[in-house]
This record gives C-alpha cells, sequence and structure tokens, in this order.
C-alpha cells in the first residue's frame, strides 16, 4: 500500500483554493466592477463614483454636481449597467457640497416626508417639499419617482442636498380575527 504524502496534497489544495478565489475577485473587480464605475461616471451630473458589490445588491456611492438630476442619473445607471447589475437591487447613495441651511431645510421637512412615505401618500413628498420653497427663499427642491424609489433634490446657490427614499410595496395585511 503507497502512503499518502500530505505536503503535496496540502501544497495543491492551497494553489487550487488560491487560484479560484483568486479568479473569481478578479472578475468581480475587473469585469463588474469597474465597467460599472465606467457607466456611472459617465453619466451627466455626476462628478464621482464607487461601485460597491454585495451579494443581493449593488450599491453606487456618488458625489453630484449641484444641478444633476437624480432620477435621471439612478435610470441612466440602472440602464447602462444593466449587464453588470444583473438582477441584484441597485442602491444609489447621492452625496452633493451641500450647507446647513439645506440641513435645517430638510429637518423641518422631514417629519411630513416620512408620514407620506410611511402612508404611501407620495404626493405629500411633493407638497412638502413646495411648502418647504415657500418657508425657504432661495431654496428650490424638486421630487421625481418611480417604480423603485422617490429621489428629492433640494438646491440653495450652488449647494445641494439629494435624498434617495426606497419605495415599499404595500402589503396584504389580515385581520388576526378574520
Amino acid at each position: 500500500m503507497k502512503k499518502i504524502k500530505i505536503l503535496p496534497i496540502t501544497i495543491t489544495a492551497a494553489l487550487t483554493a488560491a487560484i479560484l478565489f483568486g479568479g473569481w475577485f478578479a472578475y468581480r473587480h475587473y469585469g463588474v466592477e469597474q465597467p460599472l464605475d465606467r457607466v456611472a461616471n459617465a453619466v451627466p451630473g455626476v462628478q464621482s463614483a464607487k461601485v460597491i458589490m454585495s451579494t443581493g445588491s449593488v450599491k453606487v456611492d456618488v458625489k453630484l454636481a449641484p444641478d444633476a438630476n437624480l432620477g435621471d442619473v439612478y435610470r441612466q445607471i440602472k440602464q447602462n449597467g444593466a449587464g453588470e447589475i444583473g438582477s441584484k437591487d441597485l442602491e444609489l447613495a447621492p452625496t452633493a457640497s451641500g450647507n446647513a441651511r439645506l440641513d435645517k431645510a430638510w429637518s423641518y421637512a422631514l417629519f411630513d416626508v416620512a408620514e407620506s412615505m410611511e402612508n404611501h401618500k407620495y404626493s405629500g413628498v411633493r407638497d412638502a417639499m413646495d411648502s418647504l420653497s415657500k418657508q425657504f427663499p432661495g431654496v428650490t427642491a424638486t421630487t421625481d419617482m418611480d417604480d423603485n424609489n422617490v429621489y428629492i433634490s433640494m438646491r440653495d446657490g450652488n449647494a445641494a442636498k439629494f435624498i434617495v427614499l426606497p419605495r415599499q410595496p404595500a402589503t396584504l395585511g389580515a385581520w388576526p380575527n378574520a
């Protein structure tokens, strides 16, 4: 009977694992993340973008120009990067050069916006933003919506604040005594 040599088997297993996992990480970085970075950076209004992949989602951290259209940025990344995103959820994390006035204005509208989102009354978000523009002269706020998110863009001169609020589908509930 032949004696099994442990050292060659261990080295072979370690090399095989390194090649498999190394190949998987290389594919993920060069075949998925980098092309999606290029797609996101090519969208008008995007100053810089960084893609972070996870098991079920793709998060794109984007720095936007103050005049960017947030809804269009999301839709273009989703459409142009569909091959890389696949069936994963796309999450957009926008940042811009904001200011304290925009933060204060957002804090004033936050309660009304949260209530509207909770009750699935999305027109209340638009109404809250219209009211905000009247409360804070010079601050303009626009809203946009699609099947996935509600997009809020607030501007004050060269400063901007962008917010993405995920829409939750309505769920059917049952009464316990039904």
